[in-house]
């Protein structure tokens, strides 16, 4: 059986969106203030980033936390924004490349290799259903949800 279980900076964690369409890994502000981080935690980031709608978003720093998913941990350099979401963050491509995972939006499953095996995050169909419908009917108008990557 997978695990359902992904913590960031120590934390179990819901509501997380794995992109691989995504360039870089994005908090939210339920995860920022759940972890109880302050404006000093974070390390500067001058970057805008472009949203869905082709607005820009200035993120409010970066900051590096370890994520979890069973014995496999990495540390990810997560870009805050303070926009409307969802989701409690998005983890992209360089967290996929670092765990060495195949995601399957599909099955709502990541796979990666561990200890000899694959281990198998299982993502759950009922709260994916919830984040659509409230990313579709709840969206804020003119607010942008960041999954693009940074503009140079």
């Amino acid at each position: 059986m997978g695990s359902r279980a992904l913590r960031i900076g120590g934390y179990d964690v819901k509501r997380v969106l794995v992109d691989q369409g995504s360039g870089a890994e994005i908090m939210y502000p339920d995860l920022y203030r759940g972890l109880n981080l302050r404006p000093e935690d974070l390390d500067r980031y001058d970057s805008p980033l472009m949203g869905f709608d082709g607005g820009m978003v200035v993120p409010r720093g970066m900051i590096r936390l370890p994520v979890q998913v069973d014995d496999v941990e990495v540390s990810v350099n997560f870009i805050v924004v303070e926009v409307f979401s969802p989701y409690t963050a998005i983890l992209a491509r360089p967290w996929l490349h670092v765990m060495g995972a195949m995601p399957s939006t599909l099955h709502l499953k990541v796979k990666y290799p561990t200890q000899g095996r694959v281990g198998e995050l299982v993502g759950d169909q009922a709260t994916a259903r919830k984040c659509l419908l409230l990313a579709i009917t709840q969206w804020p108008p003119g607010i942008a949800v960041v999954t693009e990557d940074p503009i140079s």
